[in-house]
């Protein structure tokens, strides 16, 4: 069983995944919060790897992206920031990273070094999954766990076909659009998890829009885990923690009520 696996072991608990984008506001602040939410109840780290054309990203995410290119993150450094990171903690880590990285590095050598600095899932987004052959087939022999993503206006034998390739978990995409906070969830987003429930019996965790404890609880009343990015990042930029873990601790409290 991988560590992604594990965290979805016991259904009863609702998983809490944190979303940063490596190196923002810094290397330093990255290598600092991840601690701190594992503490607060986080289950799973996702590492977003800054890129020019973030495609599936709003505008908070956009802006951390191009702050951390600026500064100079690289895929490298996004590998040393994992490695650094799994010398802190044991809880799993996830590269979200879009395609072209991963392809100007090349496919094996950015697996086997993700692998070896400790990172445990891949979430590439502009990789459709009948095109990803090659490399779910070299993260198969590093040990490595792809995540697919599944949208609410994924046909079924799409769905069918994520659900039988994707390892760790499913992402599903609470609506169509970009990541971002908002003040509401789509109202049919229960029955887009129960259409999915009927196609596989894997963990599902919803991501995109959430940003508040009556959201997130929604989300776990339904789900395996809760997906949460842009109202993190946003509070990365305030002069202290506590708003941040006051935020979290609220959606953990809410999930484990559930």
């Amino acid at each position: 069983m991988s560590r992604l696996e594990n965290v979805f072991k016991d259904r009863n608990h609702k998983a809490l995944i944190a979303f940063l984008t490596s190196g923002y506001p810094s290397i330093e602040a990255t290598l600092e919060i991840v601690p701190v939410l594992v503490e607060h109840g986080c289950d799973i780290i996702e590492l977003g790897i800054p890129f020019s054309d973030p495609l599936a990203d709003g505008v908070t995410l956009q802006n951390a992206s191009y702050s951390a290119l600026k500064a100079g993150i690289t895929p490298g450094k996004c590998i040393k920031i994992a490695a650094d990171i799994r010398k802190r903690v044991d809880t799993p880590i996830v590269f979200l990273t879009y395609y072209n990285p991963v392809l100007a590095m090349g496919l094996q050598k950015f697996c086997r070094e993700s692998a070896a600095a400790g990172v445990d899932g891949l979430l590439i987004p502009d990789l459709p999954v009948n095109e990803a052959e090659e490399i779910d087939e070299i993260a198969v022999k590093e040990g490595l766990d792809i995540v697919y993503m599944i949208a609410p206006n994924s046909p079924d034998y799409r769905i069918e076909m994520i659900a039988d390739k994707t390892r760790g978990f499913i992402y599903m995409v609470s609506l169509t659009g970009v990541t971002g906070a908002r003040d509401s969830l789509p109202s049919d987003l229960e029955q887009f998890v129960e259409r999915v429930k009927l196609k596989t019996n894997k963990p599902l965790c919803v991501g995109f829009g959430i940003s508040t404890e009556k959201q997130a609880t929604r989300v776990g009343r339904v789900a395996d885990g809760v997906i949460i990015g842009s109202r993190l990042v946003q509070l990365l930029n305030e002069p202290d923690n506590h708003e941040l873990l006051t935020w979290i601790d609220g959606i953990r409290k809410g999930l484990d009520t559930i």
